[in-house]
């Protein structure tokens, strides 16, 4: 009876049982559905009641922890239960070797889970931000600069880029650099040259027209023209400059006069340190009424034209310097025409003088360089003898020591000192000697203001009977200031003292000008200009005084 029992017993409910606990056999498709219907019936439940207790206390507690309730299980990631099936494929984010998991669309929840859903996240942001709230803005948005409340559609795109991924600005569209002078001429480019050239028009109304002891007052019509030429060689260099006068009386003492001049430079640089400077000028221009050789009842004065040129060598030895020039220098003088009619030769002025002159010296520094220079020459007239029956031909000799200075733009030039003799051939005239200064100086105290320094000594002949000549020395103290971008100021002072060789007779003239130039743009400017002159002599009859305004345009392409 034992036995039958435990048998009967143990065959009964086998087949249940084994499709129950070992999951044998295939699976019917209503069976699954109606596992997921359950499923879902119990989500729900438990959504729609967790809801209800969180609208009846508005419970802000943390969960609970996860409790596992077996050994080595794990709590998901999604704090609210699953809502799978456990037919759902596994994920395999662990996997390193796995393939991108294809994204599966989420189920649409019921609207009793999204209302709990919903109620759940307010109550954590809530939370959230009475812990960890900033007390004013600043630090909100220094903390988070995206404030959540305002976040809209398009507010992604107001965001500011990241400098690098910005794109760059086209080169036509940036700043351009700031011009050193904005109305400087631009120039007109001609072949390897650039020329700018400046023309200035206006009036001048003056007390003395033609600088003479008994000038008279004028208004005249001054037209000044200059230019200024300058190569793009790559290596070597060549400048022109040149400018030219024309005065034309309206009322007054009936002047009319043309004056100008054009000088050209080539530099050239050899290998070894070796320079060459070539120099060729032209000047034309009629002789002052002050000069010291005076024609007797002519009513104009002669045109003086002088030719010029000079070749240079300079070489760097070490510290050494060495410069060997070569001059040349011819004056032709016109014929003046007297005031009783006709006119009278001055041909027995025209001279040529030949000069060679070395120059040594030594840099003590790259700012500082003395020298030593020798000078010799020989001046010769076309004619032999003059009207008065003189030989004026003669031999030149002189001495001379100065400094270089080179300072960058602060302070650049030259000055020096020393002795000058001219002996005439004829033994009855007393050779012309004296001391001689020559300068030429920049100094730039600040930005914009440039003073300089300039003086010379100067041998003049004459063919006045017993007389040898003159020396003089000139000297100009300058200064140009650049008020503002558009106005120009300028001011200078000179000095003339001439010294009557063979005599006690002497000149001295001083002059001083002002000037501004207003630039109504780049092309065009009104300048106006006031300068006197006054010269006091103890020779009889060459005292003056002169004073003189001009205004008028300045236009430059």
């Amino acid at each position: 009876m034992l036995l039958a029992t435990s048998v009967f017993a143990l065959l009964r409910p086998a087949q249940p049982y084994a499709q129950v606990t070992e999951l044998r056999g295939e699976v019917s498709e209503s069976a699954i559905l109606d596992d997921q219907q359950r499923k879902t019936r119990q989500l729900s439940i438990a959504q729609d009641q967790t809801a209800q207790a969180g609208a009846t206390t508005q419970s802000t507690a943390p969960t609970p922890t996860y409790q596992p309730a077996s050994p080595g299980a794990v709590q998901d990631d999604d704090a609210a239960p699953a809502t799978g099936s456990i037919f759902d494929p596994p994920e395999a984010t662990d996997d390193p070797f796995a393939d991108a998991p294809v994204p599966v669309p989420p189920r649409r929840p019921s609207s009793a889970t999204q209302g709990a859903a919903d109620q759940d996240e307010a109550a954590e942001t809530q939370a959230a931000t009475a812990t960890t709230a900033p007390t004013d803005d600043e630090d909100t948005a220094e903390t988070d600069p995206i404030n959540s409340r305002a976040v809209t559609i398009d507010s992604a795109d107001r965001q500011q880029l990241d400098p690098g991924a910005e794109r760059a600005e086209a080169i036509e569209g940036r700043d351009r650099r700031a011009e050193d002078d904005p109305f400087a001429a631009t120039g007109i480019k001609l072949g390897s040259f650039v020329i700018r050239p400046t023309l200035e028009q206006g009036l001048k109304a003056s007390s003395n027209a033609d600088s003479s002891s008994e000038g008279k007052p004028a208004l005249l019509s001054e037209t000044t023209l200059r230019f200024n030429a300058i190569s793009d060689w790559r290596e070597n260099s060549a400048t022109v400059d040149g400018y030219g006068t024309f005065l034309k009386t309206l009322s007054g003492d009936e002047v009319e006069e043309a004056r100008g001049r054009v000088e050209g430079t080539l530099n050239v640089d050899f290998d070894n340190d070796l320079r060459a400077i070539a120099k060729l000028g032209y000047e034309a221009a009629p002789e002052s009424a002050s000069s010291p050789v005076v024609i007797e009842g002519t009513a104009e004065q002669p045109v003086r034209q002088t030719i010029d040129g000079s070749l240079a060598v300079e070489k760097d030895a070490g510290k050494m310097r060495f410069a060997l020039t070569g001059a040349v220098e011819h004056d032709i003088y016109g014929d003046a025409r007297l005031s009783t009619g006709g006119t009278l030769s001055q041909k027995d002025r025209d001279s040529t003088l030949y000069t060679a002159t070395l120059r040594t010296g030594y840099e003590i520094s790259p700012a500082i360089t003395p020298f030593t220079e020798v000078e010799i020459g020989r001046r010769v007239y076309d004619l032999r003898v003059d009207s008065n029956g003189f030989e004026r031909s003669s031999t030149r000799l002189g001495v001379r020591a100065g400094t270089e200075l080179d300072l960058g733009e602060k302070l650049a030039g030259e000055f020096s000192a020393g002795w000058l003799r001219e002996a005439i051939d004829d033994d009855r005239l007393p050779a012309i000697s004296g001391a001689t200064v020559n300068a030429d100086l920049r100094w730039s105290p600040q930005r914009g203001t440039t003073i300089g320094l300039t003086g010379q000594t100067i041998v003049e002949g004459t063919t006045t009977a017993n007389e040898s000549g003159t020396i003089l020395y000139s000297g100009r103290l300058t200064g140009e200031r650049e008020i503002r971008a558009n106005l120009i100021g300028n001011a200078a002072l000179g000095i003339d003292w001439r010294d009557y060789i063979g005599s006690d007779g002497h000149d001295l003239t001083l002059s001083a000008e002002a000037s501004l130039t207003w630039w109504l743009n780049r092309y065009a400017g009104l300048t106006t200009r006031a300068r006197t002159e006054k010269q006091t002599s103890n020779i009889e009859g060459r005292d003056y005084t002169a004073h003189s305004i001009f205004v008028g345009v300045t236009l430059q392409p």
